[in-house]
């Protein structure tokens, strides 16, 4: 035997004893919680608090978590959710819009000043709104790109002139009633599906999940990498689709699911494939975590970014359609109040790092449900609003707090 052939025995057996340890169930479930201890919670941090929310809501007021009342959250949640989808984005590169709501409203009334006013069709009102929004976006790209303005001042600017738009496009109504018994108005209010198709699109996440997470075991182990547990991964697939069905079947109870939110969920899985299966997705997160580390490897760090806000925008369009067909009018009021703040909240306690480089959208769909389980919950209690602030406030600081402790726990982590 040859002195390299000495030398290279050992060390593939050792690695293949190690990819043996990683793909057992065990090995998975001290992965786990290793990867707890070194500061990466993921998403059990807003999982906790969510079920300690329904929990006290639920101990005041049994209503609360009562089939129909969740439908109707689902209706209301969705909304915002869009456009907290898009404020996922900008926060993932470490940059932010403060102008979400104000593009949100002037969608708004796009939709009903071309679609009801000047008699255009509804689908061609929708792409000139969500259209309008990617120009917004792409302003706000050219002035942090070419111009150096930070997002803050530029997106700041950019809620004062699309409110001042907004206003003027309804100058002489002041609101716009959206045609009863039209598909669209349909679709934010009653539109629900079927309950055999519930059934059937609950069970995409696992099979999706299963999927994806089979093809990265069969990559790593010819890598001769350490790979998941395929044991681990049919658990977890199985036990997140047994949760979705158990919760349709429950809110099938009522009315059912809404198109409109499984529309959300939708658009959530399928940025979430963007931002963990492909180039685009490893890019933001490379330039949210080190910008000059991300030039120097070859991404077109301007067109990260760019996109980002772009995306953001579009949502905040498209958020402000729903809004409109949930409402059946554009008005004044569309995007103003708390749905700028609610939006950029939710992606923070849904577990979106302010500092950039890490987020999810899934954050989007869970803290938007946070969100609306206080407003939902502090309603059905009949207490003041100002409750609601005040409790959307602490939450919101808490979220940052774990996520600026978990931040230094994974550096620590990473020097040693």
């Amino acid at each position: 035997m040859s002195d390299e052939t000495k030398t290279k025995g050992p060390l593939l057996d050792r690695s293949d004893s190690r990819v043996a340890h990683t793909t057992t169930f065990g090995g998975a479930v001290k992965a786990f919680f290793d990867r707890v201890r070194s500061g990466d919670l993921g998403s059990l941090p807003v999982v906790v608090g969510l079920l300690v929310i329904w929990t006290v809501f639920t101990s005041f007021n049994p209503i609360f978590l009562s089939s129909s009342n969740l439908v109707n959250m689902l209706f209301d949640s969705s909304t915002v959710g869009v456009i907290s989808l898009g404020i996922v984005c900008v926060l993932m590169v470490g940059e932010i819009d403060l102008s979400v709501g104000s593009v949100s409203g002037f969608a708004s009334a796009m939709l009903g000043v071309l679609w009801v006013n000047h008699g255009w069709p509804v689908w061609l009102a929708i792409l000139a709104a969500v259209a309008v929004g990617a120009v917004f976006g792409a302003v706000y790209a050219l002035l942090f790109n070419r111009l150096g303005m930070p997002s803050f001042v530029s997106t700041l600017s950019g809620l004062l002139a699309v409110l001042g738009m907004q206003l003027y496009a309804l100058n002489h109504t002041g609101s716009i009633n959206l045609p009863y018994g039209s598909w669209v108005v349909d679709f934010g209010q009653t539109m629900i599906m079927p309950k055999i198709v519930s059934y059937g699109l609950a069970l995409l996440p696992g099979l999706i999940m299963l999927w994806a997470g089979y093809s990265s075991i069969k990559r790593r182990s010819a890598a001769n990498l350490s790979a998941p547990s395929l044991t681990g991964l049919l658990f977890k697939a199985g036990l997140i689709t047994v949760m979705i069905e158990a919760i349709v079947f429950y809110l099938n109870q009522s009315r059912g699911i809404p198109w409109m939110f499984g529309l959300f969920a939708g658009l959530v899985i399928a940025m979430n494939y963007a931002f963990t299966r492909t180039k685009w997705g490893r890019s933001m997160t490379a330039v949210g975590g080190n910008r000059e580390a991300a030039r120097r490897s070859g991404i077109n760090v301007r067109m990260i970014y760019t996109s980002a806000f772009v995306l953001c925008s579009m949502f905040a369009s498209f958020g402000g359609v729903l809004a409109a067909a949930r409402l059946a009018s554009s008005s004044e009021q569309a995007g103003t109040g708390d749905v700028n703040l609610n939006a950029i909240a939710a992606a923070v306690i849904g577990g979106t790092s302010l500092f950039g480089g890490r987020g999810s959208s899934y954050s989007a769909l869970l803290g938007i449900i946070v969100i609306q389980s206080i407003s939902n919950g502090l309603t059905l209690l009949d207490l003041s609003s100002a409750l609601r602030y005040m409790i959307t406030g602490g939450v919101l600081a808490v979220a940052v707090i774990v996520d600026s402790l978990a931040r230094k726990s994974r550096v620590s982590h990473g020097r040693a």
